[in-house]
């Protein structure tokens, strides 16, 4: 169920990482009001499966498989994509996540405490962080975003993370890299700022995803130890549903809602950005 509908009727909407939790939802609720959605996926039968269950309530949806940091691959995807729906009017970045070994065992320092720390930080796992998550929002927008020249109510929207705002214990490399896609996200803004098209980026508070699942959730569905220090910080006390995303979607892909909003980074995260925690 969408909170409020807009008409994005021939309008053409490509998702990276569109078949993962957050990405299919923002992918049924584009179709919904009317675009023509793109899935792009590294799992094309998930892609695929997400474009058909769309296409089955009256969407028009299709699935591919595309590396995000492989510039031919993205280019061959947009030409396809241009002369199969036409050309790109909505592009959500999302494609993104995290690797273990970009993060540390332990949240401190501390000699006496097993596990790897700051000095063990593999730097082959920090670079493919910051890879998948800022070159993967990158190269998309430079290829993409040359379809939206000259064409009104184009939309770049990319996902950040509360991490960006507050670093997360452990996860120093995606921490940085959703960082960086922030502040990315502000400087593409400007670059095209006069340009027409809009640039803007959705920061998700904590949502049981597919990633973080076993690191919030144990076996017999109770909080783990670093799911309840992310509750306690979080003033509405729970996870989000990824349908809550919507709202903050919609309103940032309809330039007869949000046309003056660019370079803005939108908190969708139960007030954990604003508080303290005290």
């Amino acid at each position: 169920m969408l909170p409020f509908s807009i008409d994005l009727n021939n309008k053409v909407a490509v998702v990276t990482g569109g078949a993962g939790i957050l990405g299919a939802a923002m992918c049924r609720a584009l179709a919904a009001c009317g675009a023509k959605v793109v899935i792009i996926g590294r799992d094309l039968a998930k892609a695929t499966a997400l474009a058909s269950e769309i296409e089955a309530t009256g969407g028009i949806a299709q699935g591919m498989s595309c590396n995000v940091l492989d510039r031919t691959a993205l280019e061959n995807a947009a030409a396809h994509i241009a002369s199969t729906f036409g050309p790109c009017d909505i592009l959500i970045n999302g494609a993104g996540g995290n690797h273990p070994k970009g993060i540390t065992d332990q949240e401190y320092l501390d000699s006496a405490d097993s596990g790897s720390n700051f000095f063990d930080l593999d730097m082959e796992g920090f670079k493919f962080v910051f890879d998948l998550n800022l070159m993967g929002t990158l190269l998309p927008s430079q290829v993409f975003a040359k379809q939206m020249l000259g064409r009104p109510g184009c939309s770049i929207i990319n996902i950040s993370s509360m991490s960006a705002m507050k670093p997360l214990t452990k996860v120093a490399a995606y921490s940085g890299a959703k960082a960086a896609v922030s502040n990315f996200t502000q400087w593409l803004a400007v670059h095209l700022g006069q340009s027409g098209v809009r640039v803007n980026a959705i920061a998700p508070g904590f949502f049981i995803t597919e990633q973080n699942h076993k690191l919030m959730l144990q076996e017999d569905g109770n909080y783990t130890p670093r799911a309840q220090k992310v509750i306690a910080q979080t003033p509405m006390r729970r996870f989000g549903e990824a349908d809550e995303l919507i709202g903050a979607l919609l309103w940032l892909v309809e330039p007869k809602a949000s046309g003056f909003v660019t370079g803005s980074i939108i908190a969708v995260d139960g007030g954990f950005s604003a508080y303290a925690g005290v």
